[in-house]
């Protein structure tokens, strides 16, 4: 590469990595807890999986017209939007709220063991946990929020590429793994940040690019809610949508379902209104029947007031991403032994980021056309071997 290349290169990966820095440091740390979130519940108490013994909830229990009569005996003023299973144990869950289309923030979780019937719970009422989720998420300001973390996952891509692409012709000067512990302290913390930069190199481009895909959750969904769910649903335009106690047995939908979409466990249910239905339609959503697919998900669209299939497919591949970007974001797709070495590559991207702002603020002048040189030099002597 050309001094003018590499220069150009440097000052993408300087500014990139400066824009972002700040807000991956807070998305590193906020993440180190989410990614134990299932231990944490289970130390508070609020891990359900764990205290249920009946068969997983997706495979039989009660039926389901019972389990929601039950539900919305707890809220008889509100009306189902969720149920959800479980394939670990008989929980599930019936989400409600005042209307079809209501906000989240007035939806009420319920939790039932499907073996007995009861409710269980209370619910959780909401702590750290859910603090730390929504600031990892989006910064307590919603879609804006989420949007603008993903633009600063996206400069942290940018960043880790550009980074390795300096990488290769700087380490060519000397051996890989290399730090020069008797050079200045100036010298030792650069050569930790890029040989920390350089190892965690492709589990950060997976999390990063994870991550922005994740940002993107809201517009894929109203964007298949208004492209492939609309021309499934098509026929039901201009039609008046299902009141809540016109709606079928839930019973007679699964069994629909089931029937268009054999032998996969069911993970939950969404009732007609809203964003993933319709006015019309129970959606029954089905994992994947295999290790590798589990996390894809199927919905079956079911008319609510009869109980009969309307159409089931896959979902668009952007939101097969999406569904696969999530588990393997936060590493609990592998158990714990993931999850650790999840915690040790963010601990290790942790000291990359904080690095890199001493390495700007200690800056000294004629440092940014030494470092160049240093990095052209490398090029050259590559070129030349």
């Amino acid at each position: 590469m050309k001094r003018s290349t590499i220069k150009v290169w440097f000052y993408v990966h300087k500014w990139t990595g400066l824009a972002s820095t700040l807000f991956l440091l807070m998305l590193c740390v906020t993440g180190l807890p989410l990614i134990f979130h299932d231990e944490i519940d289970a130390i508070v108490g609020e891990d359900y999986d764990a205290q249920l013994a009946g068969a997983p909830s997706a495979q039989g229990g009660l039926p389901l017209d019972v389990m929601l009569s039950q539900a919305l005996a707890q809220k008889p003023d509100q009306v189902p939007l969720f149920m959800a299973f479980s394939n670990d144990s008989s929980l599930l869950t019936v989400t409600t709220g005042p209307s079809a289309d209501a906000a989240e923030a007035d939806m009420t979780l319920l939790f039932l063991d499907r073996a007995t019937g009861k409710a269980i719970g209370p619910a959780p009422s909401g702590g750290i946990m859910d603090v730390i989720l929504s600031l990892h998420v989006d910064l307590f300001l919603g879609l804006p929020g989420m949007l603008f973390l993903g633009s600063m996952g996206l400069l942290f891509v940018i960043a880790l590429i550009s980074g390795a692409v300096l990488y290769a012709p700087f380490m060519r000067r000397l051996q890989f793994g290399t730090l020069r512990t008797r050079k200045s302290q100036r010298v030792k913390r650069l050569d930790q940040h890029n040989l920390l930069g350089i190892v965690t190199l492709g589990w950060a481009l997976v999390v990063g690019l994870t991550g922005v895909i994740n940002t993107l959750a809201d517009p894929l969904t109203a964007q298949w809610q208004n492209g492939e769910l609309a021309a499934m649903t098509a026929k039901y335009a201009g039609v008046a949508p299902v009141a809540p106690d016109q709606y079928a047995s839930l019973d007679n939908a699964m069994i629909s379902a089931q029937a268009a979409l054999p032998g996969r466990d069911p993970q939950f249910i969404a009732f007609p209104g809203g964003a993933f239905s319709t006015g019309h339609h129970y959606a029954v959503f089905f994992q994947g029947d295999s290790p590798a697919t589990q996390f894809l998900l199927t919905p079956a669209l079911i008319d609510a007031r009869n109980a009969t299939l309307t159409d089931a497919g896959d979902m668009p591949k952007l939101n097969q991403a999406l569904m696969l970007s999530k588990p393997l974001h936060f590493g609990d797709y592998g158990g714990l032994a993931l999850k650790i070495l999840w915690a040790l590559l963010d601990l290790a991207t942790i000291w990359v980021l904080w690095t890199g702002v001493l390495l700007w603020l200690r800056r000294e002048p004629g440092r940014v056309d030494r470092r160049i040189d240093e990095i052209a030099t490398g090029a050259m002597a590559r070129a030349s071997s």
